[in-house]
């Protein structure tokens, strides 16, 4: 803002003449001069000083907005970070080991069934349980990925999938290698069970959990109560299957799970699952024994309630959950003498509750069992003589969490699945730490 002093000085004494008439007759011209040089000094000092204060506000103004400028430009680059940080992967570890005492000749076995990788408790004394790796996060706005390599006896990539986000009308895609989505307990990792070895029925038919490299749809349907249907074709490499038969898409799968409230304090869900596999040579032994080819159908139910006072679940709160599983099997049985045909039926079940009676710390009870219809005494001293007998198993536990991260369980089981009778004690903690996703209903 320009200001016009010399005009500002000469109009000023003039004006104010202009007005007070009287001012001037009543004096001699030395004292109106002496008067106007005063009056023109006094609005020369405002006149600066108004000038200094435009020129302060001015020199204000351009340095607010280099400020206003250096913040957007701070804030641009830290949303570039953020961003950047965004499309880094959650890391987060699982450390699971545990103590097993066992009879000095216990070997978990259990005759007449096939069974997958790492079965039982397995062995006795301090031993690394299966310990795990995650990377996850969101890839961009249309996929999310997910990879979980597991350390024990050996070290294996479990899950290295993507799946996309927000398809519209309640659809979803999963590609890469995956546990499926049948049954309750399948698609849960093993950390977050209620007991330290799965179900019986889990290993003799999943082995303990079926997971595969394939491609998994699944839909969300619109209603009130929760409802989820999904549709899976796997390789079938991996347990129930073999031999990824049928040019690598052995194993198709369908489920439908739904559920909902009872109130405020009670939930529930259902489900009903169907697996189908073309073996090509499942050995009943990693190196040598009988194997079985054929087709390979499974059934699963599953059914899990939970309670918790008005949806408070830190002081009290129970689960029951239960499955039944029904297998049948046609082929052959390929043993080191002969060829036999193979036509007959398995099943599986098991039923547990867990009531946590004050906050951090909770009991179970697990009951289960097995059942193989009879086969021909040609079957005898092959993996699928059962040796007339079925296989059951009761566990008691109890278990203390410091929090959600750590956990310390002891567990009794009585081993009825081996022909030998035995009683296992077990003791286990589980911890997690880094990035941590919300468990599974």
């Amino acid at each position: 803002m320009a200001v016009n002093r010399s005009l500002i000085l000469t109009l000023a004494p003039l004006a104010i003449l202009s007005a007070n008439p009287a001012f001037a007759a009543d004096k001699d011209i030395d004292t109106i001069r002496q008067e106007l040089a005063d009056l023109k000094k006094m609005y020369q000092q405002k006149i600066e000083a108004l000038e200094q204060r435009i020129q302060d506000t001015e020199e204000q103004s351009d340095e607010t907005t280099e400020q206003t400028q250096q913040l957007a430009i701070d804030l641009s680059q830290q949303s570039n970070r953020t961003a950047a940080n965004t499309f880094n992967p959650g890391i987060g570890v699982v450390l699971n080991g545990k103590y097993l005492q066992a009879p000095s000749d216990y070997e978990f076995s259990m005759p007449g069934y096939f069974l997958g990788e790492e079965p039982g408790p397995g062995e006795g004394g301090l031993s690394l349980g299966e310990s795990e790796l995650n990377l996850s996060a969101n890839i961009d706005d249309k996929f999310y990925g997910s990879l979980t390599v597991a350390f024990g006896e050996e070290t294996e990539v479990e899950e290295a999938f993507i799946q996309t986000i927000g398809l519209a009308n309640g659809f979803s895609v999963k590609a890469g290698k995956f546990f499926s989505g049948i049954g309750y307990l399948n698609s849960h990792h093993g950390h977050t069970d209620d007991f330290a070895v799965r179900p019986l029925a889990y290993q003799a038919f999943l082995g303990p959990n079926f997971g595969d490299a394939g491609v998994q749809v699944s839909w969300l349907a619109p209603t009130a109560l929760y409802w989820e249907t999904g549709a899976e074709l796997f390789r079938g490499d991996a347990y129930p299957a073999a031999g990824a038969a049928n040019k690598g898409k052995g194993i198709t799968t369908v489920y439908s799970h739904i559920g909902g409230d009872l109130g405020l304090s009670q939930s529930w869900r259902a489900g009903v699952s169907y697996l189908q596999a073309d073996v090509d040579q499942r050995f009943a032994d990693e190196d040598a024994g009988d194997s079985f080819s054929g087709d390979s159908k499974l059934w699963l139910a599953d059914f899990v309630w939970k309670w918790a006072p008005d949806g408070n679940n830190k002081v009290t709160n129970a689960k029951i959950q239960a499955e039944y599983f029904s297998r049948t099997e046609q082929g052959q049985l390929a043993t080191s003498a002969d060829l036999l045909d193979v036509d007959h039926q398995q099943t599986g079940w098991y039923v547990q509750g867990v009531y946590q009676f004050m906050p951090q710390w909770r009991v179970g009870l697990r009951y289960e069992g097995l059942q193989s219809d009879g086969l021909p005494t040609t079957f005898n001293d092959t993996v699928l003589d059962t040796l007339d007998h079925d296989p059951r198993q009761v566990s008691m536990m109890v278990d203390w969490s410091n929090s959600e991260f750590s956990r310390v369980r002891l567990q009794f089981s009585r081993d009825q699945a081996s022909p030998q009778d035995s009683d296992l004690v077990i003791l286990q903690y589980i911890t997690a730490f880094g990035a941590h996703g919300a468990h599974a209903f």
